[in-house]
């Protein structure tokens, strides 16, 4: 075998490419983003009470790609109403300002993606 052949037959573990996210950067004062589309909790914010694990990259990547499938099966299984951001949003901005029902019937608050 030539060096080329033998590299892509050797089993190994690089613990550094397994267990080294790429840089971080800063998305706000309490999130950061490692790889594109996964968002994080900064990790120095978890250094006291809950500490963040450690595990391997193509994990946090896994556990990424599949969220959707996970949170259908979740909403199939638990949720008899899906409600969204927005409509929560709504609905505490009509409670702060004292707007009953106003916003509400026109952003559907309450009523919501039925799942059953």
């Amino acid at each position: 075998m030539t060096g080329m052949e033998d590299e892509f037959h050797r089993v190994g573990f690089r613990y550094a490419d397994q267990f080294t996210p790429p840089e971080a950067e800063q998305v706000s004062d309490v999130a950061v983003t490692t790889f594109e589309h996964v968002f994080e909790v900064d990790p120095r914010l978890m250094q006291q009470w809950v500490l963040q694990q450690t595990f391997p990259n193509w994990d946090t990547l896994r556990i990424m790609r599949s969220r959707g499938d996970h949170l259908d099966w979740m909403h199939r299984h638990f949720a008899h109403t899906v409600v969204t951001g927005s409509e929560l949003l709504a609905e505490i901005e009509d409670a702060t300002t004292g707007v009953a029902g106003e916003a509400g019937s026109e952003t559907g608050v309450g009523e919501g993606k039925d799942h059953r």
